[in-house]
């Protein structure tokens, strides 16, 4: 691995947050502040995202892609469940189903800025594939839950479950700055450039020095079991890895876009699918599948995946 990989300011201070913990420091985000960095995190990745998808046409290429992304989304979701059913109650193996078919924002906000340090312009549409994978893994865990545990299968309401998926905070305001984006064009995002471009960086690596700290503390809760959600918590990555990078050479993506995609399938879900499990699955345990995205898969993602899969997509070229 490179070790520059290492020295980007954002990784960084992921590392601090995670050693704050570590030497029981009292440093703390406070709860309002972390959720407007993650609020404008995703507005401001998927406003970049527009203005650049306002000047890309449309073909049969990324048409495709977005397709492919809907069904690699739930394809991890289905195969991640009957996988793990031996291994968890029906309910937690869907609720760690749906975290890995569904897509971490947050790592891929951090791969773009890892890209973009690095020279590489990153695709419109990129974004749109990041939007459109949250939901359906959501939405095949919540009927696989239902479908398998007999008690809740009569309750099953898939109207509700969809709309929870689409109207979860993180997907909502990603798709929103994403249509705002294109309407805006690049035009019409001059007069936010300071705020969406230059103090991006910025705000990323203070919301990374709080997801470390939170990360940190999920190590904590885990101890008892840690080794079993490991082996899971950088399986599923790596098997997600390979599948993400067979579709980019499928799609004949050019390198950012396939490290990007790769990335995508890598990672695992912790902010939508909780919300969502919280709602209509609340006998599943966070402890364990929050535990597994954000204290083994984000981290590992960060340190040691991105040039992994970097390496991957540049074998694509």
């Amino acid at each position: 691995m490179n070790p520059s990989v290492l020295l980007d300011p954002p990784i960084l201070f992921f590392c601090l947050g995670l050693l704050a913990v570590a030497f029981k420091s009292d440093l703390e985000v406070p709860p309002n502040t972390s959720k407007f960095l993650s609020l404008y995190l995703l507005m401001a990745i998927g406003f970049k995202g527009g203005v650049s998808l306002s000047d890309t046409n449309f073909s049969w290429q990324i048409s495709g892609l977005l397709l492919t992304a809907v069904g690699a989304s739930a394809f991890i979701s289905f195969y991640s469940f009957f996988l793990l059913k031996r291994f968890f109650d029906v309910k937690n193996a869907a609720a760690i189903a749906a975290t890995y078919g569904s897509v971490s924002a947050v790592t891929f906000i951090t791969a773009v800025s890892w890209l973009e340090n690095r020279g590489f312009a990153v695709s419109g549409h990129l974004v749109a594939t990041l939007a459109l994978m949250e939901s359906p893994a959501i939405i095949v865990g919540l009927i696989l839950a239902g479908s398998y545990d007999q008690k809740r299968s009569k309750k099953l309401n898939l109207k509700k479950i969809l709309h929870e998926s689409l109207t979860n905070s993180s997907v909502f305001i990603l798709l929103g700055s994403l249509f705002i984006g294109i309407l805006c064009g690049k035009s019409g995002s001059k007069s936010l450039y300071p705020f969406v471009y230059d103090m991006f960086k910025g705000f990323l690596c203070f919301f990374l020095l709080d997801m470390g700290v939170s990360a940190m503390r999920k190590v904590r809760e885990i101890k008892g079991q840690f080794g079993h959600l490991v082996l899971f918590g950088w399986l599923f990555p790596a098997i997600n890895s390979i599948l993400g990078m067979g579709l980019a050479v499928l799609l004949g993506l050019h390198q950012a876009d396939a490290f990007l995609l790769i990335v995508l399938c890598a990672s695992g879900s912790y902010i939508a699918v909780p919300a969502a499990f919280k709602m209509s699955v609340p006998d599943a345990n966070p402890g364990i599948f929050l535990s597994m995205a954000l204290a083994i898969t984000f981290p590992a993602n960060l340190l040691i995946g991105m040039p992994i899969y970097w390496k991957m997509a540049q074998f694509l070229e």
